[in-house]
């Protein structure tokens, strides 16, 4: 256990911390649009898919848990190495340049994490974590649609999680040593794409609900 206690101590091993949960997160955001897709397919296909979900019972419940936990351990593993590396360099260079894979999803990476973990939060409280015993998950996602505050939060939040994996796909391989000028142009327009698949294809949701549903 020595081994594992001090490898998760460096440097090293918080940032391989940050990449599993990272790449955990992505993969739960691919998931989770997936199945939220069908809420084009009418109320019907909508319940369908989450009287899927909700079979699982407890395993649903785990998963949401350990989702909440894996958001918990990335956002406080970054800041953590967000403070020591500002800690290690406390005054700002004068000039700020963007080369050496610096982006507005790099230098904003602390920020984004933080308001992505609040949003999980938020959202787990208002669709997972209630009773709906006396309605539908259609209903009860197209009525929190119905109010134009919260679909601006949904979406800009949106907008967030998708400045935040266009740096954050290309941090996590470049975490685990695929870093290459061979592949990395390759990873960093993936993760591009990717972030927007999600920022679009989560945002479009409420917007569609509120205005066409």
């Amino acid at each position: 256990m020595n081994w594992l206690t001090q490898t998760l101590g460096s440097s090293i091993g918080k940032k391989l911390m940050m990449a599993i949960t990272g790449l955990s997160f992505i993969g739960f955001l691919a998931a989770h649009l997936a199945g939220n897709l069908t809420i084009y397919g009418g109320k019907d296909a909508f319940n369908s898919y989450a009287e899927q979900l909700h079979s699982l019972g407890p395993v649903l419940t785990v998963a949401e848990l350990g989702l909440l936990t894996f958001a918990l351990i990335h956002v406080l593993t970054g800041l953590l190495l967000f403070y020591r590396n500002w800690q290690a360099r406390p005054s700002r260079y004068v000039v700020d340049r963007s080369s050496g894979g610096r982006s507005i999803g790099s230098r904003t990476m602390p920020y984004t994490g933080v308001i992505i973990l609040a949003f999980v939060i938020f959202h787990l409280l208002n669709f997972s974590f209630v009773d709906k015993s006396q309605t539908t998950i259609f209903e009860l996602v197209a009525n929190s649609f119905q109010n134009p505050v919260y679909v601006l939060i949904y979406v800009a939040t949106m907008v967030v999680v998708a400045l935040h994996v266009s740096h954050g796909f290309w941090s996590l391989f470049q975490t685990i040593g695929a870093n290459h000028p061979k592949y990395t142009p390759t990873i960093t327009l993936l993760g591009l794409l990717l972030s927007l698949v999600f920022g679009i294809g989560f945002g479009f949701i409420p917007v569609y609900i509120l205005f066409i549903a």
